[in-house]
């Protein structure tokens, strides 16, 4: 039984041990509930309380509530470590969130040139992730869409771009596994193919298939475009998954300037039961800037009262 059967079966749902900090500066126990929603963490995030394990880090966000996780990086990660660390999150009702798909080829012209070996090379990349996605139980893999070529009309780029994502569904699609599109902002990753939501929903409405989805990370799109309600809602049926950051300083929410108790809630009400990566970093250092973190993901929660 992993964790989450247990606490329900116990009749203490949302009943788990958290770190709290006392006036003294020392770490006491309180009982906390699970989050509402499937807020995912990274490695490294609680690496002063956790230490550098990934284990003990999943460990210690099971404790505090998480039951989601993502991690960019896991198609890096030997064969051994993928399965151990699936093999925990499994014991820990953990859910697997975003892995990058294609770290090689997110940051050229890769999607934007038509070129054959620039294809190809994403599409390997696509069937490497199938057996990462395998190993970890993950049902979403990142995907950037590289950069815009200089000297060709971006109506072409966006054609060329869904012939290629087209081929990487059909290697996809069997293993149910779906990319999730990210538009990046201009001011921290200029003269990227993909960077207004209105683009990744024509390019996912061409495309037409269910491995072919938007990953709407906030802080990007608070960046690019704002409106970010009117936005969700608009593209709503190309979304598949969300990520985290407040603007300016891509760091957890009530840091900056987006309202993320009414974004949260809005996705909550609008039936979303998905994962949202915290894809940023802490304002503040040590195991104070942690507990600073899960505090104000609590302050988030849209069933938090």
């Amino acid at each position: 039984m992993n964790r989450r059967d247990f606490i329900a079966s116990t009749g203490a749902i949302g009943a788990a041990a958290t770190i709290g900090l006392s006036k003294t500066g020392t770490h006491t126990k309180t009982e906390k509930k699970l989050f509402s929603v499937k807020f995912a963490p990274h490695f490294g995030m609680f690496r002063h309380h956790a230490g550098d394990d990934p284990i003990a880090q999943l460990e210690f966000a099971a404790d505090e509530g998480f039951f989601a996780w993502e991690d960019n990086g896991m198609g890096s990660r030997s064969v051994e470590d993928q399965s151990k660390i699936a093999r925990a999150m499994e014991r820990l009702g953990i859910e697997m969130g975003v892995f990058v798909l294609n770290p090689s080829t997110a940051w050229a012209p890769t999607f934007s040139r038509n070129d054959k070996d620039d294809r190809e090379k994403f599409l390997q990349e696509a069937r490497d992730a199938v057996e990462v996605a395998k190993r970890v139980n993950a049902k979403w893999a990142t995907v950037v869409l590289g950069t815009r070529h200089p000297r060709i009309d971006l109506a072409y780029q966006t054609a060329y771009a869904v012939d290629t994502l087209r081929m990487a569904c059909d290697i996809l699609m069997p293993a149910q596994l779906t990319m999730v599109l990210e538009p990046l902002n201009p001011r921290d990753h200029p003269n990227m193919l993909l960077a207004e939501m209105g683009h990744a929903y024509q390019i996912c409405r061409a495309v037409d298939s269910p491995a072919c989805k938007i990953l709407d990370d906030l802080y990007h799109q608070q960046i690019t475009e704002g409106n970010l309600i009117p936005n969700i809602d608009r593209a709503w049926d190309e979304i598949a998954y969300f990520q985290i950051g407040d603007n300016p300083g891509r760091r957890e929410p009530t840091t900056g300037e987006i309202n993320y108790k009414k974004v949260f809630t809005h996705i909550r009400d609008r039936g979303f039961t998905g994962i949202l990566g915290m894809e940023h970093g802490l304002s503040r250092g040590g195991k104070e800037g942690e507990i600073a973190l899960i505090e104000a993901y609590r302050a988030v929660d849209p069933d938090d009262a």
